[in-house]
């Protein structure tokens, strides 16, 4: 069990003590947890998440970034997604 946990964290690779595998940035794992924490409802979690990521998202790269277009559309579809959240009642027209 712990081994399934790990692989999925993108911890330890499974085998003999293998150095640790970073599969996904660190902006990727952050969003995930923003997800997980809007799943949960810890809206104010949440948001904080979203302010981290945006501040990485949009501070002056150290070298061009290929998927900048990508991210920046996640990162509108995070903030509509609490919006939506914190905003049960209100309806799109």
């Amino acid at each position: 069990m712990a081994d399934e946990a790990s692989d999925q964290d993108g911890g330890r690779e499974s085998g003999r003590g293998s150095a640790p595998r970073h599969s996904r940035r660190l902006s990727d794992k952050i969003l995930i947890a923003f997800h997980h924490a809007c799943d949960q409802a810890d809206f104010e979690v949440a948001e904080q998440l979203l302010r981290i990521l945006e501040m990485m998202l949009t501070r002056r790269p150290v070298s061009p970034d290929a998927n900048r277009r990508r991210n920046m559309e996640s990162l509108v579809a995070a903030h509509e997604r609490l919006w939506h959240l914190r905003h049960p009642d209100a309806t799109e027209k």
